[in-house]
């Protein structure tokens, strides 16, 4: 399987996370990617796109998120950008904590981190790069 590079930007609308999907679905089919990694990659990539949009950009539509897809063949890539503010990704709240775990917001960046096999941050928490192994 050759190296293959797919971006898009997409203004910070919800409704945008339709295209996200799509776009790893078509990837998953093309590259023959397991139900399984499928799932895991949907789901982590769906979150950090959420995150950029409603916490990073704070649902600026003038602010755009970009996302990377790197396909190789042991490997899947995928770097998600925003334009906002940034943040510390080292202070997240524990969501499995007693306190915490009532509450609703606050288990993307676990979930991430659990589904990835490797999670970066960089540019003050306004970009993450998770990798997924195939």
């Amino acid at each position: 399987m050759a190296k293959a590079d797919n971006l898009i930007k997409l203004p910070s609308r919800i409704d945008y996370l339709k295209r996200v999907e799509n776009l790893i679905s078509n990837l998953s089919s093309h590259y023959k990617i397991s139900p399984d990694a499928r799932e895991k990659i949907s789901l982590a990539v769906l979150e950090a796109v959420n995150n950029a949009i409603l916490h990073g950009n704070k649902l600026d539509h003038k602010k755009n998120v970009s996302i990377r897809f790197q396909v190789s063949e042991r490997c899947i890539s995928c770097v998600i950008k925003d334009e906002g503010d940034g943040f510390n990704f080292l202070c997240i709240p524990d969501p499995t904590l007693p306190e915490n775990l009532e509450k609703i917001h606050g288990r993307g960046v676990f979930l991430m981190n659990h589904l990835a096999d490797s999670v970066h941050y960089s540019a003050e928490g306004r970009h993450v790069k998770m990798v997924f192994n195939l």
